[in-house]
């Protein structure tokens, strides 16, 4: 299938590592001009070059999105060479904290870079879109939102927030050409999550090797309908798909790519 991305430029929040990479690369292989978004300069670049040496385009966009400031210059390094026509705010965080270690300070710091950070790059590249009367806007979101765990709370409630707003959104641009949709995936094999996982599997009785480890996590962690975590690769599409025309009837709409691990008709 032809998506007629060529001719758009998308920025992708985050994506000098884990999903981000998958999301740009599979944007750029569709057509699109990538704007690859990090804090790290060397990771950043590193993105662009592969984009590039598979003949696609990119360029990097370097800052920090907590702060005013941050966001001013990510807009500015992504508009530089022409409109946005696709914002996916993927950049996020979470520390692993119980209710107990969760302070409020913590609640703060993950709201700003989860929330907040999202907030300021569609408050700056919107009104652009209005202009062009099309636009994509792709929110990141995650299960968790739906059903929390015990622990994370602060992040689990940054998620619920990011699939509220994003439909909010929608609402908000009606009528102009624009559509916010979110994409929410399951647990995902990124090299974060493989380590973690080895790393916990022996004490947990899970085996040693991966070949052994995965399954059991798997079904001890987040047991779904194919029974496997799932690869970035099928997030990127999601993705891609709610960014093309053939998404334009699709608003304010979820998503899932979690292998069933959510249960519910709705």
């Amino acid at each position: 299938m032809q998506l007629e991305l060529k001719g758009k430029r998308a920025l992708v929040t985050g994506s000098s590592s884990g999903l981000g990479i998958a999301m740009a690369k599979m944007l750029a292989a569709e057509g699109a001009s990538v704007i690859v978004h990090g804090r790290d300069e060397a990771r950043t670049h590193a993105v662009v070059e592969a984009i590039r040496a598979d003949g696609g385009s990119a360029l990097p966009a370097l800052g920090e999105l907590t702060t005013d400031a941050g966001a001013d210059a990510v807009a500015k390094a992504a508009l530089a060479d022409g409109p946005v026509h696709i914002l996916v705010n993927n950049a996020g965080f979470y520390r692993h904290l119980s209710w107990t270690d969760a302070t409020a300070d913590e609640w703060s710091e993950t709201y700003n870079v989860n929330v907040v950070s999202g907030v300021r790059m569609i408050q700056r590249l919107v009104p652009q879109m209005r202009d062009l009367n099309w636009g994509r806007i792709i929110t990141i979101g995650g299960g968790l939102a739906l059903q929390p765990m015990n622990t994370h709370p602060q992040y689990n409630a940054t998620l619920a927030a990011r699939h509220n707003l994003a439909v909010s959104l929608a609402r908000e641009l009606k009528n102009t050409g624009i559509t916010s949709n979110v994409v929410s995936p399951g647990a995902i094999l990124v090299d974060a999550v493989k380590e973690l996982v080895e790393s916990i599997g022996p004490s947990r009785g899970w085996g040693e090797t991966w070949e052994e480890i995965q399954p059991n996590a798997v079904n001890s962690l987040i047991p779904n309908d194919q029974g496997r975590f799932g690869y970035p690769d099928e997030i990127a599409a999601a993705v891609v798909y709610l960014c093309s025309n053939y998404a334009q009837y699709i608003s304010g709409a979820t998503i899932r790519v979690d292998g069933g691990f959510i249960k519910g008709a709705f």
